[in-house]
Order: structure tokens, then sequence, then C-alpha cells
């Protein structure tokens, strides 16, 4: 397909084009993108919030490789985008990209609604459909290779849409994200509500016809991206190489790619290695050779390539990075332990209505309402193009309408499920993030801005005392009661509080704190510690290990004893190394050298 016109320079766009261009004080382009992250993000977590459940429940899994396949997988999808990053920036172009990470998304969430037959236990052993779960590994890897190729490239679209001076560059980001959690709140409702209820291939299905909705939103809106999402170079795209042009072999070397993911995630999360007395498994072996090659590298650049500003502010990057890496290793238990906790050992009604009236909705209306925002949003835009404002509000306002009243009928009257419980966290996220959004400029203009490593370092210590409201529900659910889902919510509450003080703060770090000629691979770094977190997460997540009998029935109190010892753990572990940071501060800052 040829490349659409450039502007004479792309990351300065005309001003007067531009006034055009845009709706409700932004490029339409970012409503563009807006849509595709949300579907893209509601496929992702919908899957997420069912993968471990369907895992235990229907291939009767147990515990620890539940807990070792949900790290492996988790470490390859923010692994891979490092590789498809890479590939757009060069070759591809962020719009070939982000189709094909959309097409390969599509394909994987639809082939995980292929459940086959459900796994049995045989004279008390697991009998299990080998055929089935060859091809649910084969849909993880499509996901993988899908969000390897679009989610590192979607935001960079957003930011080409603004010039560097744009002041509405950092609000723009804003509504972007909201999006990301738009998707992942009511993924849960709606997904793993499906999942749970009606069968797993219903909410996988769902997962996947979301991915569909961002995929020809994405399509359709490419006149309002203007060329920014087009190959830098399209000659050397279609450059002929051993009689084949670039572009093919690229497409030739993802589907390589796939059948190579298809084989690791397995390898990864099934393979033990020994070191001495020390097992590993194979993901966490991974992951530390490669942070042993990185730390390798890192060091012999420092010191041979950087003057004493550049290489303390790279010093304090990879703490800050270290940081991050302990924060999403508690946070991540949110798809793991608290899950399975949750499914166990509480309660869901939090209202207590769900299940006493007479009222019994058979689907969640955020269904309804999802299924109708795109249409809504295209409806806008094209109203907007005709300069019908008002009109283009009103829709905007009917979706927004639309969205909250479905939110609200489905919290408050659909029976919830552990599955769609994991909408808390991007329930107050949403909640929060206006809040925040104030705050930091607020303290900023009164000279009491904390400063990068304080702010992460709260953020350490509010997710170690997220686990606080656990270990107590696990204390009441050892006496032998259903600890109540309130604990839940206060500890869901607390942990997106210390997620607001710290994952924005850390990718503001690596722009401004890395030596401009290896800014992307720390930003590759950022995510790949990232990635370590799944492994850990899920490596610390089967000290809760639950054996489960043939019968199905657990020893509560056994259970509660094990996921209180956890929890314990992971909310020291968490206030110690806040508390650690909080000492290291003036160090960092002054290893900053004013730039945080």
């Amino acid at each position: 397909m040829p490349a659409s016109p450039a502007l004479p320079d792309s990351s300065q766009p005309d001003p007067a084009a531009a006034r055009c261009d845009e709706f409700l004080g932004h490029p339409k382009g970012l409503y563009v993108c807006f849509f595709t992250e949300m579907w893209e993000r509601f496929s992702f977590y919908g899957m997420k919030a069912l993968l471990l459940l369907y895992l235990l429940k229907y291939h009767l899994f147990g515990d620890d490789a539940g807990y070792d396949l949900i790290g492996a997988y988790g470490g390859l999808v923010y692994a891979v985008p490092v590789i498809g990053g890479l590939l757009a920036d060069r070759y591809l172009g962020m719009r070939k990209a982000v189709v094909l990470g959309g097409v390969l998304l599509v394909l994987g969430h639809l082939g995980m609604a292929y459940e086959g037959q459900a796994a049995k236990t045989v004279n008390g052993a697991v009998v299990r459909d080998e055929a089935a779960l060859q091809v649910f590994y084969l849909s993880l890897a499509l996901i993988i290779a899908g969000v390897g190729f679009l989610k590192p490239n979607i935001s960079t679209i957003v930011g080409k849409l603004y010039a560097h001076d744009d002041p509405r560059r950092d609000s723009g980001f804003t509504l972007f994200y909201a999006g990301i959690n738009v998707g992942a709140l009511f993924s849960a409702l709606i997904c793993a509500f499906l999942g749970e209820t009606y069968g797993w291939k219903y909410g996988f299905g769902a997962a996947g016809i979301g991915m569909v909705a961002g995929l020809l939103m994405f399509l359709w809106g490419q006149r309002y991206l203007h060329g920014h999402a087009e190959p830098a170079d399209p000659a050397r795209l279609r450059e002929k190489v051993r009689g084949l042009s670039r572009e093919a072999w690229i497409y030739l070397g993802s589907a390589a790619g796939v059948l190579v993911l298809w084989g690791t995630i397995q390898f990864a999360s099934q393979v033990t290695l020994r070191l001495g007395s020390l097992d590993f498994t194979a993901a966490l072996a991974i992951m530390l050779a490669t942070l042993a090659a990185f730390l390798v590298w890192f060091f012999g650049f420092i010191a041979r390539q950087c003057g004493k500003v550049e290489r303390q502010q790279m010093l304090a990057l990879v703490v800050l990075i270290f940081a991050v890496l302990i924060f999403f290793t508690l946070y991540e238990q949110t798809y793991g332990s608290w899950v399975t906790f949750n499914d166990r050992l509480m309660t869901k009604d939090m209202f207590g209505l769900a299940n006493a009236a007479d009222y019994k909705p058979t689907l969640p209306w955020s269904l309804f309402s999802m299924a109708a925002s795109p249409p809504l949003m295209v409806a806008a835009l094209l109203a907007s193009d005709r300069g019908r404002d008002g009109l283009a509000k009103a829709l905007v306002a009917l979706l927004v309408l639309g969205l909250a009243l479905a939110t609200a009928h489905d919290v408050v009257l659909v029976p919830q499920t552990a599955g769609s419980l994991t909408y808390l966290g991007a329930f107050f996220i949403v909640v929060l993030a206006p809040l925040f959004s104030w705050l930091w400029p607020w303290l900023a203009r009164r000279g009491r801005s904390p400063g990068k490593p304080v702010t992460m370092a709260l953020g350490l210590i509010f997710a170690g005392l997220s686990f606080l409201p656990l270990v107590a529900a696990a204390e009441v659910a050892g006496g032998g009661a259903m600890a109540s889902v309130w604990y839940l919510v206060a500890a869901y509450f607390i942990l997106e509080i210390g997620e607001m003080c710290l994952s924005p703060i850390g990718l503001s770090a690596v722009t401004q704190l890395s030596v401009a000629r290896v800014v992307g691979l720390m930003m590759g770094a950022f995510w790949l510690a990232t990635a370590f977190s799944e492994v850990l997460a899920a490596q610390l997540a089967k000290i809760a290990s639950v054996d489960i009998p043939e019968g199905g029935a657990i020893d509560l109190a056994a259970a509660a004893a094990r996921y209180g010892e956890l929890f314990s753990m992971l909310m020291w572990l968490g206030l110690g190394s806040g508390v650690a940071f909080l000492l290291l501060a003036p160090l960092l800052r002054r290893w900053m050298h004013g730039a945080g």
C-alpha cells in the first residue's frame, strides 16, 4: 500500500491544518488511538483475568504449574515489544506494525475460545486434552507476538500527533492512558463474567471480538493520522532481498517467531533447571541470564563512554528501574495469588444486592455499552468533520453516560466472580488519575515536589501496605468464615495509590536520565524489568500454592495460613524496599543532577 504524503516536518504539524483536525481540543487521531488501545487492552486483560482460573479449573493444572505458566507468559509479553518497536522504527512503520499486531491478537484470542475436552481425574491421574492444550499454547504465542507489534507502536503514534512543544501533549497522553484503563475495567466485567458464568470460550471469544473492533477502528481512522504511522523509508521496505521484499521477510519472520514462542512458552513454564541445591524454572533462568548480560553491557558502557554526570544519571536510572521491578513483582499478584485467594476464601458481592434481589441480569450492561462505543465515536468524528460540533459532543456525552450507567449496574447488581473483580484495579486508576494529575503540579508550584526517588519510594510503601488488608482477610478465613470482599477492595485502593506514585514516574525517568544515544535500549531495559517482575511474581505466588484433592474440597484453615504467610512476606518486602529507597533518595537526587 503506498505511503500517505508526509508533512515537511512530522514533528511540527501546520497550525492551521491542526485546528481543522481537532475535536475537544485534541487531534482527532488521538481518539482513533484511544479506541484502538482501549480494545487491545480489553482483549488482553479480559484474557488475563480468566487465564489462571481457566488453567486451574478446566485443565486441572496444579497451583505451581498454573503460576509458572502465567509467569512465563507475562515475562514474554513484556519482553517481545522491544523487538516489535525496533522493527517498526527501522522498517515497517507504525501502521503496518499495529495492523500486524492486531491480526495476530485476533487470531490468538479467537484460538483461546477453542476449549477441547475438559480435563478429568482418572484413577488419581489427571487426563488432559493434549491437542486442545497445543492450540492453547499456540494462541498464547500469537497473543505475545501481537502485543509485541501493537503496544509499543500505538503509543508512538500518539506522540507524533503533537509538536514537541505542544502544551496539550501531556493531557493527550493522559486521555490515551485512560483508554488503557477503560479497556481493562470493562474487560473484567464482561470477559471474566462470561467466561466464569457461561463457559470459558465465551469469555475468550468476547476478548477476540473486542480486538476485531479495535483493529477496524484503527483501519477506519487512518485519515486522521496523516501519514505519521507510515514507514520512514518505503523504498527500503519494498527492496528485494533474495527474491522477496523486506516487508515479506518480516511477515515470514513473524510467523516463524510465533512458532518459536509456541515452543518457548512451554519450555519456559514446564522445564526446571538445577544449580547446586537451587531449582529454577527455565523462565527465571532466562531472565537471570538476560539481567546478567544487560549489567555487563551497562557497566562497560558507563565506564568507557560516559562522563561523570552521565554516569551518575545512568546509575540513578538503573536503581529506579530496580524499584519498578520490585513494585510490579508485588502488583502482579493481582492476577495470581489475589485471584485464587478471592476465588477460594472470600465473598464476592460488595453490596448484598446481586444475589438477594429478584432482578437477575443475564448479561452485563457493559457488553452493550462497549458494543455501542465504536459506532458512537465514529459518528461523533464524522459529525465534527461536517462542522456539527454540538451533535459530536452530544454523541460523546451519550457514550460516556452509557459506560458510566453500565458500570454502576454491573458492579452493584451483577454477581461478581474472582476474575471479574480484577476490574477494581482499573476502576481505582480511573478514579485516582484526576486527583494525582492535579496533585503533582500543585506541589511543584509550591516548591514541595518530593522528586522522583521519594515518589517511587512512596509507591513501594503503598504496594507493601496493600497486603495488610489481605493478611487480615487470611486470619478471618483461617477461622472458618469466608472473608469479606471489602478486604480486597481496600487492598486494591491502596495498591493503586502506589501505582499512581510509581508507574508514570518510572517511564518519565527513562526519557530524562538516559544518555540520548541509548534511550531506546534503556526503555527496553524498563520493559524487561517488568517482564522479570512477572516471572518473580509467579515464583513468589507458589508459596501459597494449595493442593486440591480429587473431590475439590480444600482445607480452608491450611490454605488461609499459606496465603497469610505469602501476603505478610510481600507486605514486608514492599515496606522494607520503600524505606530503603527513601534512605537512598538524597544520593539519587544528587546523581540525577536536576533531572527530577
